[in-house]
């Protein structure tokens, strides 16, 4: 026996994971194929199935309140699969096996990171090293960098740091080459190791003189290295055919224009949440084609045409509006818990997974991942994408959390505050952001300092 999803649910995913501009052509592209779904004008209610006065003959052959019967099933089926209510959330394994069944089914580009999880499911590891590697590959950026440090996951889970680094060496063994590295020295380095080229010059200048290699001192990285001009510049060739970013081949392609679906405004001093959806036509079903469903003298083929057409366009005006409600509810969730982001800014962003948010919204993680996937909230502060506010985070001396956003912000604003003939070196930053009561590891420092494109303190120095 094979599980199929049905067209409408996957029509449904689709819509709750595209960008408001790609579900508005997604309408566009419906109401051109169906005559019996209408676009209203702005001022009409939104999402109206219109009825006609009076009630339907009883002798109608197709009475169109039986077509809804079968359209409060897909709803109900909808439900069950999106576990969007709590008090009907199905709880048993096989509803479960079901939801990640139809999940996992979405056609989509293959993401970085599920192209690595088939690595480690097909690798030596045990199943307690799965878990571990799936913990590690989630704080892998779309670059193929560790965005988390080693040191930082161990904070944040039951494994100690020496497990979590063996875990990962096997991962850097994974394709594609130089996945899973802290910098861009390491990446470099992992990509020569596997062509056998890492006692080469070429892994010489990586190693050591990757800093003169971006500014081109090629004749002093000939002196250092005690070698001919000709066979730097050759070796830096060479290593210019390295991929810098070896996972960016499997990211998709950036909206060139950011809509924000929601906006956050302070109103009487409450946030208040608006689904920006103006964007969206208004939709009705036609009044016309329910007349003619209802009329005895309406052909059984035209009937049977009618049918089918109307029962995709309500399914279309359902799923639309699930989508509407199930990004407000997560966005509620996120103004929940950002309250302080809202009144402050970045410095007091809050550490939050989308584990969380899917268990006080009532849905599965990876219904929180698609809903969240290119979409962009404005608020006070700015907008940003709602990816944005799932962070890890650090502890304090006080035993709170505080987000690794905070502290690149934080570190940021010290390099922009520091003396130019005397720049902040990793070890101060560390320092200073102790006195804050926030602990953080040198190595980390220089992490949050390489993706925040800052240069280390020697090259910073002027004067």
């Amino acid at each position: 026996m094979q599980m199929v999803m049905a067209p409408q649910l996957r029509q449904s995913l689709e819509m709750l994971q595209v960008p408001i501009l790609e579900l508005r052509a997604m309408i566009q592209k419906e109401l051109e194929m169906n005559p019996t779904i209408e676009e209203l004008a702005p001022e009409g209610p939104q999402l109206e199935i219109e009825t006609s006065p009076g009630e339907p003959d009883d002798k109608s052959e197709m009475r169109f309140d039986e077509e809804f019967e079968v359209l409060a099933k897909l709803d109900a089926e909808w439900r069950d699969y999106f576990f969007q209510d709590i008090d009907n959330r199905p709880g048993t394994p096989e509803a479960e096996e079901k939801h990640q069944f139809l999940m996992d089914s979405l056609a989509q580009q293959e993401s970085l990171q599920e192209h690595l999880m088939q690595q480690v499911h097909l690798s030596d590891l045990s199943e307690q090293d799965q878990k571990i590697a799936e913990l590690i590959i989630g704080s892998i950026d779309d670059d193929g960098y560790l965005s988390t440090p080693i040191e930082e996951l161990s904070q944040t889970s039951p494994y100690d740091t020496d497990h979590l680094q063996n875990v990962l060496l096997t991962i850097q063994d994974f394709h594609p080459v130089g996945v899973g590295a802290a910098n861009l020295r390491d990446c470099l380095l992992l990509q020569l190791e596997r062509m056998g080229k890492a006692d080469t010059l070429a892994g010489d200048i990586v190693r050591c003189h990757l800093d003169m290699l971006a500014r081109h001192k090629f004749d002093r990285i000939a002196k250092d290295c005690q070698t001919k001009l000709e066979d730097v510049k050759q070796a830096a060739a060479f290593i210019s055919t390295l991929d810098p970013a070896p996972g960016r081949a499997f990211s998709s392609t950036l909206a060139s224009y950011v809509f924000p679906e929601v906006v956050v405004r302070k109103v009487e001093g409450a946030y208040t949440i608006i689904l920006n959806d103006d964007r969206l036509p208004h939709l009705r079903i036609s009044q016309h084609y329910r007349k003619l469903m209802e009329n005895p003298d309406t052909p059984r083929e035209v009937k049977s045409y009618i049918r089918d057409k109307l029962r995709a366009s309500a399914f279309l005006m359902r799923s639309i509006d699930q989508r509407q409600r199930t990004i407000y509810r997560i966005a509620d969730a996120i103004v929940k818990q950002q309250q302080a982001f809202l009144e402050n800014g970045v410095s007091q962003l809050r550490p939050m997974t989308m584990s969380e948010v899917a268990s006080e919204v009532g849905v599965h993680e990876t219904t929180v991942s698609r809903a969240v996937n290119q979409k962009y909230m404005r608020t006070p502060q700015g907008t940003f994408e709602m990816k944005y506010f799932f962070t890890t985070g650090l502890k304090t001396e006080t035993g709170s959390a505080i987000s690794n956003e905070s502290v690149k912000r934080l570190m940021k604003e010290m390099v922009a505050d520091e003396n130019p003939k005397k720049p902040l070196s990793d070890l101060a930053i560390m320092q200073q952001l102790q006195k804050q009561g926030i602990k953080v590891a040198r190595r980390t420092i220089a992490k949050y300092r390489e993706m925040l494109h800052i240069p280390p303190s020697h090259i910073r120095k002027r004067g």
